[in-house]
C-alpha cells in the first residue's frame, strides 16, 4: 500500500531520530571505551561532529531550496547510512583508529547539516495547511523515536557495536526509501546565468535579508540565540557541574536529570497536540521563556536534588512549548521558495550560539560557582524575553492567512 506524503515524511523523520538516538550513545561508546581516548581528544571528536552543522547548515538550506528538499534529504540521509555501514565494515576488517573516527564524525556532521534544513523545509509541503499541528506531530516523533534509540543503544554491550552500527545504517535506509516515496513537487529557486557558487552566495544573502526583514522571524531568531547562549550552555555545562560539585552526584543522577527534562518536553508537546492549534503563538513563546527562566532561577538555589529534578521536568515542559511555537512561526512566515533557508537560519541561531554558551557557562562557573552561574544565565534569558515582549510584535502575533504573510511580516 503506497504511503501518503505526510506518512512517508513521518517515517523518514522517525528513522533519522531513531538512528540519532543510537548515534548519541554509539559515538561516545566508540571514542571513550573502544578507542579509550583522553578527555581532550574526546572533546575534539565531539567538536568535529558538531562543527559541520554550524558551518554548513546555511549552505545546506540554500542547496535544498535550489535543487528541491526531497532530493537533498535523500542525499543527506543516504550519506549518513553509508558512513555508518562503512564504519562497521572497517571495524570488521581492521582496527579502528582515531583519525578514521574523526573522518566518520565529520562525515556524519556534514550529512546532518545537509539533511536538517531540507527535512524541515519539506514539512510545510506535506502539512496540508495544518503547519502547527504537523510541527507538534513531527516533534513528538522526533523525541519519541530518539528515546527508543537511546534504549536500544543500551544493548550495545550484549549485541556488539558492529551489529548496532549495521542496524543504524539499515534504519537510515528505511528513511531514504520513505523520502523516495514522497510524491510531491517541492518549490525550487529559478535558474540564473551565473555560476552555482554565486547562486549559493546570492541565496544565503537573500535568506538572511528575509529573516532580518520579517519582524516575527527576526524576534524568533533573537530568542533562539539567547537560548543557545544561556539555556543550552547551562544544560550541557553548568548543570553537570552542579550535580557533581553541589549534590555529589553520579551518572545515575545525571540520567535522572536528563530523563526528567526529556519527559517534560515530550509531555508538553503531547498536550499541545491534544489541545489543538495555539492562536497566539508568539505570546505562548514569550510566556514559556519567562517560566523557563524562573524555573532555572529556582534550580540555582540548593533546595535538594529532588527539587532540582522537578525543576528540570518543568523546564523541559517550557522548552517543549517554546520549541513548537518558534518552529511554527518560522515555518508559517517563511517565503515559499526560501523555507529550507529559513529553517537553516533557525537551526543555526541555536546551534551556532551553543558553543559560545558552553564557553560562557564554563567561565561563569569558574568565577561564581554553579549555583550563581545558573541564576545569572536565567536572569540574562529573562531580560532577552522582556526585550522581545516590549518590542511587541511577537506578543501581538496571531495566525495570519498564508497569502498575506509576506506583506504583513515586512519591516516598513
Amino acid at each position: 500500500m503506497p504511503l501518503k506524503p505526510l506518512h512517508a515524511y513521518f517515517v523518514a523523520t522517525g528513522s533519522w531520530f531513531l538512528a540519532f538516538g543510537l548515534q548519541s550513545v554509539l559515538f561516545a561508546y566508540l571514542v571513550t571505551l573502544v578507542l579509550n581516548e583522553s578527555a581532550e581528544r574526546v572533546g575534539f571528536a565531539q567538536m568535529a561532529y558538531l562543527i559541520p552543522g554550524t558551518l554548513l547548515i546555511l549552505l545546506g538550506g540554500s542547496v535544498a531550496d535550489h535543487f528541491g528538499g526531497r532530493r537533498i534529504a535523500i542525499i543527506g540521509q543516504l550519506l549518513a547510512a553509508l558512513m555508518a555501514a562503512g564504519l562497521a565494515l572497517t571495524m570488521w576488517l581492521t582496527e579502528l583508529t582515531y583519525p578514521l573516527f574523526i573522518l566518520f564524525a565529520i562525515s556524519m556532521g556534514c550529512a546532518q547539516a545537509i539533511l536538517t534544513p531540507a527535512r524541515d523545509g519539506l514539512l510545510p509541503v506535506v502539512a496540508g495547511g495544518m503547519i502547527q499541528r504537523r510541527v507538534m506531530q513531527a516533534s513528538l516523533i522526533q523525541f519519541g523515536m530518539q528515546m527508543v534509540g537511546l534504549l536500544l543503544a543500551s544493548l550495545t554491550d550484549s549485541i556488539g557495536v558492529l551489529y548496532m552500527l549495521a542496524g543504524q545504517s539499515l534504519i537510515l535506509l528505511v528513511g531514504v526509501m520513505a523520502y523516495a516515496k514522497l510524491d510531491i513537487v517541492t518549490p525550487t529557486t529559478s535558474q540564473f546565468e551565473i555560476s552555482f557558487v554565486k547562486q549559493l552566495r546570492f541565496m544565503v544573502l537573500e535568506g538572511f535579508r528575509s529573516v532580518v526583514a520579517s519582524r516575527p522571524m527576526r524576534m524568533v531568531v533573537l530568542q533562539n540565540v539567547a537560548m543557545g547562549l544561556f539555556f543550552m550552555g547551562s544544560y550541557i555545562v553548568t548543570l553537570p557541574l552542579l550535580i557533581r560539585d553541589v549534590y555529589d552526584g553520579t551518572a545515575v543522577s545525571l540520567s535522572w536529570v536528563n530523563a526528567a527534562n526529556s519527559l517534560g518536553l515530550f509531555l508538553a508537546i503531547s498536550v499541545l497536540l491534544k489541545l489543538g492549534d495555539v492562536q497566539k503563538q508568539g505570546r505562548a513563546l514569550i510566556i514559556s521563556q519567562w517560566f523557563g527562566s524562573l524555573v532555572l532561577v529556582v534550580a540555582g538555589f540548593q533546595f535538594g536534588f529532588e527539587v532540582l529534578v522537578l525543576n528540570l521536568f518543568v523546564w523541559g515542559m517550557c522548552g517543549g512549548v517554546a520549541m513548537t511555537m518558534s518552529r511554527t512561526i518560522m515555518q508559517e512566515h517563511a517565503p515559499v521558495d526560501q523555507r529550507a533557508r529559513m529553517m537553516a537560519f533557525y537551526a543555526l541561531s541555536f546551534m551556532g550560539a551553543g558553543p559560545l554558551g558552553a564557553l560562557l557557562s564554563g567561565y561563569l562557573v569558574t568565577w561564581f560557582g554553579p549555583l550563581v552561574a545558573l541564576r545569572l544565565s536565567a536572569g540574562a534569558m529573562l531580560i532577552v524575553s522582556l526585550v522581545v515582549f516590549l518590542e511587541g510584535n511577537l506578543w501581538r502575533l496571531g495566525n495570519v492567512p498564508s497569502t498575506n504573510r509576506a506583506d504583513n511580516d515586512r519591516t516598513p
